[in-house]
């Protein structure tokens, strides 16, 4: 096959050279991306008389008939056409006569290959917003059904203090909300044009860029040719704000793995959620949990490459940006697979409340509440927190809990101990008393989640 940019060499590529070379194999997937830059392109050609008028119907309706054929089944692309780009011009040609291979006017593949990037990357930062947006809901409904479920909260995996199910939940919700916001603000960026940077200094065609602008909905253009195509940022900061989204869908699904163990058994996953044993009959595996968490290190993997492909270039387009498109994809297609799965297996997991309560029950998760009963009548702070380490090395020395000790037990310890100890270091005071903001108060995780849900319905309208 004749190159498109072939006039100026005189020997075949090397077979080697055009497999290692080319990039259909995965940015075949910019096809329609690529279709809707040449659309608007082309009419922008023919309306500042850069071509007729009628070459540019010519080339749009090709263009148009591209996507047909695709939707169809009767694209073709070839490999020694290298990109989608030049596939694109190719079948465009073929489709439309000589008139085709004006459409290339005034572009370079280096800015064409940057919008179609930021056309994709904007449609499915949006598809992946409104993914994470179901994923919130499913937290708010889970955490509003769970207001009085007592569990024991934890520090360095020990249990530490009384809290609810539904204040644990809403932590997640907070995170996946930076989260929704760091999409946000990686959208806004992303939502610059490229096309008219040409290959890194623009063109000396009168083109007009706001046309083309207006048409494929960006918010403005670029102020630099060279930034124009040498500019990856957008990609690093989805890849960065999809990394810290598997942190936040990691650190979720351990705990899953953990809570749905016979030792926890705070939760019981759904079959349809889960996976067997092809050996031990009786496993019930938390498979998707599990996944997820696996597959976080793939996203910070395509995270690190880009960087490390991007560090060291000098400006403007290198062949190296090539390698930016799968690390891309495949940060797009896990982020999007992972949203799909985790939100229906937590809406359809069963939470064992009782099991949830019981655990809370062990571990001494209301001995600060001991030590705050003291500090309210006066006992310094750290006096009381020494008299109830004493109280606690007691209760272990017997195999006893603190409801378990009589008043005359506690008086033994200090004085100040009176009849209502028993009522401070009840799990469920415990934590109804925590209703200051933030807190894990039922009627303060009510409001924290009628604030979510206020939120939700202002970022879907």
């Amino acid at each position: 096959m004749s190159k498109l940019w072939g006039g100026r060499f005189q020997k075949e590529t090397d077979r080697l050279v055009e497999d290692f070379h080319s990039s259909i194999s995965f940015d075949a997937r910019l096809f329609t991306q690529d279709i809707r830059g040449s659309v608007a392109h082309a009419r922008m050609l023919g309306k500042t008389g850069i071509i007729s008028v009628e070459e540019a119907t010519v080339l749009i309706d090709g263009l148009q008939g591209l996507l047909r054929d695709m939707d169809e089944g009767h694209v073709q692309f070839e490999v020694d056409a290298e990109d989608i780009h030049m596939n694109v011009e190719l079948l465009l040609t073929e489709k439309v006569g000589a008139v085709g291979k004006k459409l290339h006017t005034g572009r370079s593949r280096n800015d064409q290959v940057a919008l179609d990037t930021k056309l994709f990357i904007r449609e499915e930062l949006v598809n992946i917003m409104h993914l994470l947006l179901d994923l919130q809901k499913t937290i708010l409904n889970l955490a509003e059904e769970n207001l009085e479920t007592v569990m024991p909260g934890y520090t360095h995996l020990q249990k530490a203090q009384p809290i609810t199910l539904a204040h644990h939940l809403m932590a997640y919700f907070e995170m996946f909300k930076r989260d929704y916001e760091r999409y946000k603000d990686a959208l806004y960026r992303a939502d610059v044009m490229p096309l008219g940077s040409g290959a890194l200094a623009g063109t000396t065609f009168p083109l007009d860029r706001e046309m083309v602008r207006e048409e494929l909905g960006f918010r403005e253009v670029t102020r630099n040719s060279l930034d124009g195509v040498s500019d990856r940022d957008y990609l690093v900061e989805f890849e960065a704000a999809a990394s810290i989204m598997m942190m936040h869908f990691s650190r979720l699904c351990e705990e899953i793995v953990l809570w749905s163990s016979d030792e926890f058994h705070f939760i019981t996953l759904d079959d349809a959620y889960s996976t067997g044993s092809s050996i031990m009959p009786q496993k019930k595996n938390p498979d998707v949990a599990e996944l997820i968490r696996g597959k976080t290190g793939r996203v910070y993997g395509h995270l690190m490459g880009s960087l490390s492909m991007l560090k060291s270039l000098p400006l403007a387009y290198n062949k190296d940006m090539q390698e930016d498109k799968e690390a891309l994809f495949d940060t797009v297609d896990t982020v999007k697979k992972s949203l799909l799965t985790l939100a229906p297996m937590l809406g359809s997991m069963r939470v064992n409340k009782e099991a949830m309560a019981q655990g809370a029950r062990g571990g001494f998760t209301n001995a600060t509440d001991v030590a705050d009963y003291l500090a309210k009548k006066q006992v310094p702070f750290r006096e009381a927190h020494s008299i109830v380490g004493k109280l606690v090395y007691d209760c272990l020395e017997k195999k006893r809990s603190l409801e378990d000790l009589s008043l005359e037990e506690f008086q033994a310890h200090s004085s100040v101990f009176e009849e209502d100890i028993y009522e401070a270091i009840d799990l469920y005071e415990c934590v109804e008393k925590r209703d200051l903001i933030g807190g894990p108060a039922p009627e303060t995780v009510a409001a924290h989640i009628d604030e979510g849900r206020t939120w939700l319905t202002k970022v879907r309208s």
